[in-house]
């Protein structure tokens, strides 16, 4: 029961954070082409991969039911196949035969390969030293604090050109950005926080060692934010 709940629960964000990317994404384009669904299923099947090796080799102790509900719940409910199938057939009803076909390329082809960059990514950064450094006798998980990087510059990316694309009041745009940054910090830290118990790590017995891991998250995150709204700036 409690993996259905959390399933449910991981569900429920991906299909609001599915909901509004596809939305700010026919906003920006239009809906000549099904970009919206596009980009979903690219976004989170580059995350799927990049967070699946980290979660089911247990490089972090996760219960099951947090691992259901990040990668079955929140990434499932992120990607769509059957809108990606509806878009698809639409398109052949409309004669758009060419669309149709590349849309089928893109959705099939790309997000394999943004899976396997995923994976790749981790399983690169986990090869030297299972991913952390010795640092005042406990670890520096330099391999997580990238994934974080990564995550965050493409979380501030996408919500950047997103939130600067769409007919948005600034207020409301500036606090779907605060939230989202605090949201993601927060959640990577908590992260660490459980890669370090599973290393055997306490407050007490390493407590400068997870200082500098968790102050280094929050630097790298910060700086991928602000090197994600720069780049937005730009396209």
């Amino acid at each position: 029961m409690n993996q259905i709940i959390a399933v449910a629960l991981g569900g429920a964000f991906g299909a609001v954070f599915r909901f509004l990317i596809a939305t700010g994404i026919y906003q920006w384009l239009g809906r000549g082409f099904p970009y919206g669904t596009l980009t979903v299923n690219i976004i989170g099947s580059f995350l799927l991969g990049l967070m699946t090796e980290a979660l089911l080799l247990q490089r972090v102790a996760l219960s099951m039911e947090y691992r259901s509900a990040i990668l079955i719940g929140l990434f499932g409910s992120l990607t769509t196949f059957s809108t990606f199938s509806l878009d698809t057939l639409y398109l052949i009803e409309q004669g758009q035969i060419s669309k149709a076909s590349l849309n089928i390329v893109l959705n099939v082809f790309v997000c394999i390969l943004a899976v396997w960059i995923g994976l790749a990514i981790t399983k690169t950064l986990f090869l030297y030293a299972d991913g952390s450094l010795p640092l005042m006798g406990g670890h520096y998980p330099y391999a997580l604090l990238v994934i974080n990087f990564l995550g965050a510059f493409l979380i501030a990316c996408v919500s950047a050109i997103l939130l600067t694309k769409t007919n948005l009041a600034l207020a409301c745009s500036t606090s779907i950005s605060v939230i989202l940054i605090a949201i993601f910090i927060t959640l990577s830290s908590l992260y660490l926080v459980l890669y370090f118990v599973e290393q055997g790590h306490t407050f007490e017995s390493h407590f400068k060692a997870m200082t500098i891991s968790l102050i280094s998250n929050i630097i790298f995150c910060s700086i991928a934010l602000w090197m994600g709204r720069l780049i937005s700036k730009q396209i």
